[in-house]
């Protein structure tokens, strides 16, 4: 699937292949001498990646490609785009090798962080309190369903990423903490404690540097992970010597899950033991960024290659967070548009901001498929575009046809026809596509539920019709004489000429008013798809009843 794609990769334009070709410089940068950088380049060159690989083992290391998730919270669209995102950075550079240099994807759920705060969105919110600061691993589940509410929550997590295909190898923080994944490296910030507090003190405030630590206790007593500065520390025994929360001078060991680091030391210290190797992270993360490379450089390891995104706003263009539970919910997207069309949201302009509510699902929905179908054109072709985004959508396989029926026009078919069952809509569907039925357009079934499910939740309740002005109304009745005077049979272009012809010896200008008069009389909207193709797909006769309804009032009624 991504073999011989290399020569294209090196000179796409997108984003991810950008990010895969420096991901490529760090790894023979810091791998390889200079001798081997030469024979790695000239064997890339000559698109001899296996030969490369096998001659210099250095490169058969895996890339290490990572993204967190917070599991003091419900997974959102957010965290669905912590996994998005490096993984078509991971394709493209899977193309960009030939898929000769391996490569994995770690999801990290920071499950032994303390739970500081109690999300709006979530049931028995006292028993939670009785549990807060213990971490998350440590939470009973307020669903009842897991042994703890991390559990609950990295179970959602990987039941998504697994049903949308994700590869990936999940990790928890609480069993690299108590396996003795990360004691090395837990040792090495015990020894290397004051550089360390010579990085972090400057970035805190007055209050926050008198008692900080780049260790965070569990309280022996209570379970509960402890904000205290260290008293002491024994390099020898591997120990720290802090205030438990009665007072008493408590010693314990660094490793074997005894303590947590703060979050800034952890982000460098899991760096350093899973040998990171790209993370990307939202903007508001730059200098966090920042400080905890120099956390990971103190420690003897490399930072990531970072890559910073803008962060999802929601319907009010407030940040989307997990303790809030504002925005969508990934099941919330999955009722009303495919899986693509969420991948293709993520994917779209990473560094520009974009608000993540039900409204924008439909056009992320037609813009995909307008994206695969100009895809399949170039395939047909004989053509490859590695930068269309059904190509990263669809890691490299996009399939080979789409729908017929744009999402807008089904949701406006919907309305028109008031349909309340796939079956409904498909009596019209057949009509339009002689031969089509759910087995053979199997895409356009999906959409037929997800129109059916927003029109009913969304469109419906907020449809507002009006009575047509006496130009709209005298343009109307014009259209009305030309659709019975077309033959049985006449396809979208032609019908939609005939309105354009309308709209203009109406003298609506700009023609954008017409058209916006059409679907606020008809649909009780003011946008929708061409007019021309719901009329062929409406039918001509049911489009001429709908423009008579309206123009006796019984629509606005």
């Amino acid at each position: 699937m991504l073999q011989g794609l290399s020569h294209q990769a090196r000179d796409a334009k997108s984003w991810p292949f950008e990010q895969a070709r420096i991901l490529l410089d760090r790894i023979l940068r810091l791998r390889l001498t200079d001798a081997e950088r030469d024979l790695a380049s000239t064997l890339f060159a000559q698109g001899k990646f296996l030969e490369a690989v096998a001659t210099l083992p250095a490169l058969a290391r895996p890339v290490v490609f990572q993204c967190g998730f917070g599991a003091s919270g419900l997974p959102h669209m957010g965290t669905f785009g912590e996994a998005a995102r490096p993984t078509i950075v991971r394709n493209a550079f899977r193309a960009l090798t030939e898929d000769a240099i391996p490569t994995k994807l770690i999801v990290f759920s920071d499950d032994m962080d303390g739970l500081r705060k109690i999300p709006d969105n979530v049931p028995n919110r006292a028993m939670l309190e009785e549990d807060r600061d213990k971490p998350v691993s440590k939470v009973r589940d307020p669903f009842g369903e897991h042994e703890s509410f991390a559990h609950h929550n990295n179970a959602r997590l990987r039941a998504f990423l697994d049903g949308f295909g994700f590869d990936y190898e999940f990790m928890s923080s609480t069993d690299c903490y108590t396996s003795g994944r990360f004691d090395e490296v837990l040792l090495r910030v015990l020894e290397r404690f004051e550089k360390i507090q010579a990085i972090m003190l400057p970035t805190l405030g007055e209050e926050r540097r008198a008692t900080y630590s780049p260790f965070l206790p569990i309280s022996p007593r209570t379970g509960k992970v402890l904000q205290v500065p260290t008293l002491e520390r024994n390099l020898e025994a591997g120990t720290i010597v802090f205030a438990d929360e009665d007072g008493t001078r408590t010693e314990v060991p660094v490793t074997g899950g005894h303590v947590k680091l703060q979050w800034r030391p952890d982000w460098a210290a899991r760096w350093t033991a899973l040998e990171v190797d790209f993370e990307a992270s939202g903007k508001d993360l730059v200098d966090s960024v920042r400080v905890s490379n120099r956390v990971c450089q103190a420690l003897g390891g490399t930072p990531p290659e970072a890559f910073h995104f803008e962060l999802f706003m929601d319907e009010n263009n407030q940040k989307i967070s997990k303790s809030k539970g504002n925005g969508l919910t990934m099941e919330e997207w999955l009722r009303y548009g495919t899986p693509e069309s969420l991948a293709y949201y993520m994917y779209q302009s990473p560094k520009s901001a974009k608000r993540l509510y039900f409204d924008v699902i439909p056009k992320a929905t037609d813009e995909y498929l307008s994206h695969l179908d100009a895809f399949n054109r170039d395939r047909a072709a004989g053509k490859v575009n590695l930068d269309s985004p059904a190509w990263h959508v669809a890691r490299g396989n996009p399939p080979p046809t789409g729908s017929p029926v744009s999402f807008s026009l089904l949701l406006n078919l919907v309305s028109a026809a008031d349909a309340s069952t796939k079956e409904i809509l498909w009596g019209f569907l057949e009509r339009y596509q002689p031969g089509a039925n759910p087995q053979s357009e199997p895409l356009l079934d999906q959409l037929a539920g997800y129109a059916l499910n927003y029109y009913e939740d969304f469109v419906k309740p907020s449809k507002r019709f009006r009575a047509p002005d006496e130009r709209e109304r005298t343009a109307m009745e014009d259209l009305v004489a030309r659709l019975k005077a077309l033959p049985e049979g006449t396809d979208a272009e032609a019908i939609q000429n005939e309105v354009f012809e309308v709209g203009k010896a109406a003298g609506f200008e700009p023609l954008r008013l017409w058209f916006a008069a059409l679907y606020e009389v008809l649909l009780g909207q003011s946008q929708g798809p061409r007019f021309g193709s719901f009329v062929a797909i409406f039918g001509i006769d049911r489009t001429v009843d709908l423009i008579e309804r309206a123009l006796r009032g019984e629509l606005a009624a």
